[in-house]
């Protein structure tokens, strides 16, 4: 792991005086810190392939049950409120644009507004999550809309409703669990740059935790037409 170098010349009167960012520097088994940077960004866009291979797994049973219960699976559909799927989709929407924001806020070394947008980008996930569970999830497990076995809605008109439960547990399920890692990922970001860890000539870390954020509202904007507006 790349270190802050503990042996190279002060920058001011004493390290202290230095911001952290202006005292990285790279690891020594780089030749540079170019070359750190862009390995660093090549791992992120391997690991972020792996996440767009398990949503595409979801997408493609999506896409099957569809096929196979067109009926059951619009039924479901309309069981869910747009609005608040969309609200949700404009939060994270402002939210990837703070997240861009304060990373380029970083690179210009302007860094109260680099903090301002982190914090924006950390209330916003938190709002998504909010209205998830207190609009969405709650209200639909009490009234019986659960998937498979844990179904017990009064009122289903389909017989394979609870297929469509399953499907939009999981993914939307799946997805929350990343929107949680990301506001932890967030939040770390949040501590370091109060420390000084970053500016305009190290920033590592929140480009990939940008990318991540990126992907994570990506997903949703897929997410928000295939269940909200089947109907």
């Amino acid at each position: 792991m790349a270190t802050i170098d503990t042996h190279q010349p002060a920058l001011g009167k004493d390290d202290k005086s230095v911001p952290l960012w202006k005292r990285y520097h790279h690891g020594h088994h780089w030749r540079t810190a170019d070359d750190e940077f862009d390995a660093a960004k090549i791992g992120i866009w391997l690991f972020l392939s792996t996440e767009i291979l398990l949503f595409s797994g979801m997408f493609c049973a999506y896409t099957l049950f569809r096929l196979m219960y067109p009926e059951a699976i619009a039924a479901g559909s309309s069981y869910l409120d747009w609005r608040w799927g969309g609200l949700n989709t404009v939060v994270l929407l402002i939210s990837s644009f703070t997240m861009a924001n304060a990373i380029r806020c970083v690179q210009l070394d302007k860094q109260s507004w680099a903090r301002i947008n982190l914090i924006i980008t950390w209330l916003c996930a938190a709002l998504f999550l909010a209205i998830k569970l207190t609009f969405e999830y709650g209200p639909k497990w009490a009234q019986g809309k659960r998937p498979g076995v844990l179904f017990n809605y009064p009122f289903a008109s389909e017989t394979h409703e609870p297929i469509w439960w399953g499907i939009y547990y999981v993914s939307t399920g799946i997805h929350a669990t990343h929107v949680i890692g990301g506001m932890a990922l967030i939040a770390l970001l949040i501590y370091r740059q109060a420390k000084g860890s970053y500016g305009p000539s190290h920033y590592t870390l929140m480009e990939g935790v940008g990318l991540y954020w990126h992907i994570v509202d990506l997903v949703w904007i897929f997410l928000f037409p295939l269940l909200y507006l089947v109907h």
